[in-house]
């Protein structure tokens, strides 16, 4: 089984600029507006178009930029692994359904900035 799809939005980390709010007693970091905004327009891509998938997966991204800043490959994969989370595509982001992020990349398209994204089940005999 492979899925793949595109989420034609310029990806967005979650790591920066989070925000910190007082929950009664208690400080509570969340993750920027520019994150929130981000994680919901990908529903418009993602909502209700896969079966969730419990089993150890590979996930692989092409992250095609905006800009040519310097960004983090890891803050964008655990972005767009939430995302996979929260749109029900993956059961959970852990170490037993994500087991892999091979050949995932940060490029530059300043005209068409996107998130390309296949996803298959782990090979074991890989």
């Amino acid at each position: 089984m492979q899925i793949k799809f595109t989420i034609p939005l310029d990806p967005v980390t979650k790591k920066n600029s989070g925000r910190i709010i007082k929950v009664g007693n208690y400080h509570k970091l969340i993750p920027s507006k520019a994150y929130e905004r981000y994680e919901q327009d990908c529903g418009y891509f993602i909502k209700g178009k896969h079966k969730r998938i419990g089993e150890p997966v590979e996930v692989t991204c092409r992250f095609y930029m905006k800009t040519q800043r310097r960004v983090d490959l890891a803050n964008l994969l655990n972005a767009i692994d939430d995302v996979l989370v929260h749109y029900g595509v993956l059961e959970d982001d852990n170490s037993n359904i994500i087991v892999s992020h091979d050949g995932s990349r940060v490029y530059h398209d300043k005209d068409s900035p996107r998130t390309e994204v296949d996803i298959h089940i782990y090979d074991k005999k890989e």
